[in-house]
């Protein structure tokens, strides 16, 4: 399959439901969770083998991810008492810019940086070899979900706790947050890492440590009434009513 034609046969997919293997998705969201999270990129590797290409091209894991966001959205939506408005608001940012929106910016800054600065030159080979974007953006799906799960699905079970004022709730609801984006950098890490033709994909996990000091500067900022509590934060943007 050529380079021009994945994106569109990908996106014809998206209107099969018949040809999407939703087990094989659910399965690959169920390794990123657990102790193995790189046996995910072991079947883009037999891809390349295969068909030439890295990127997944069965839609099903993206849909199932949009439908998880849809599903928490209107549960975060029922728990806050949110207007319509609210909610489609909420709705629309969670889906459009910070699964897509956002995602396609990173992967293809990420991308970009790897194509530049990564790619080791292979002698006895007369093609460069690069991301491929759609790769790149299935990094970004695969490092999602398990932000998704933590902040959207852990982070609702706490929340009687987290939005309180007190320290542990910032502490807790902090945590939560540090955990999530250290995780997602470091599957992000591990897309890239698995690529033959890149070296120094550690440089993908540097993010974590900025992570791990605005952690640490909220919890000594907190006597000073500087500590954010993050899930408060969220909160406030997305589920108040104007």
């Amino acid at each position: 399959m050529s380079s021009k034609g994945r994106p569109t046969q990908y996106l014809a997919r998206l209107t099969d439901v018949r040809q999407m293997d939703a087990q094989s998705a659910l399965d690959q969201m169920k390794s990123l969770l657990g102790s193995r999270p790189h046996t995910v990129y072991k079947t883009a590797y037999y891809r390349k083998q295969t068909k030439n290409h890295w990127a997944r091209d069965d839609p099903a894991f993206c849909v199932l991810q949009a439908i998880f966001l849809l599903v928490s959205v209107v549960a975060y939506s029922v728990a806050f008492k949110a207007s319509i408005g609210t909610f489609l608001g909420f709705l629309i940012h969670s889906l459009f810019w910070n699964w897509l929106v956002s995602g396609a910016l990173v992967c293809s800054i990420l991308r970009e940086v790897a194509n530049r600065h990564l790619t080791v030159h292979q002698s006895t080979s007369h093609v460069r070899q690069s991301v491929e974007w759609l790769y790149a953006f299935d990094i970004h799906c695969n490092a999602f979900f398990p932000l998704f799960c933590v902040l959207y699905g852990v982070q609702f079970f706490l929340l009687p706790l987290i939005l309180g004022n007190s320290f542990l709730a910032l502490v807790v609801a902090n945590t939560l947050y540090a955990v999530a984006f250290s995780w997602y950098w470091y599957i992000t890490h591990l897309g890239y890492r698995s690529l033959p033709f890149l070296t120094n994909t550690e440089v993908f996990m540097f993010p974590i440590a900025a992570v791990i000091l605005l952690f640490v500067l909220n919890l000594v900022g907190y006597p000073f009434n500087f500590g954010w509590n993050f899930a408060r934060v969220f909160a406030q943007i997305y589920l108040r009513d104007e």
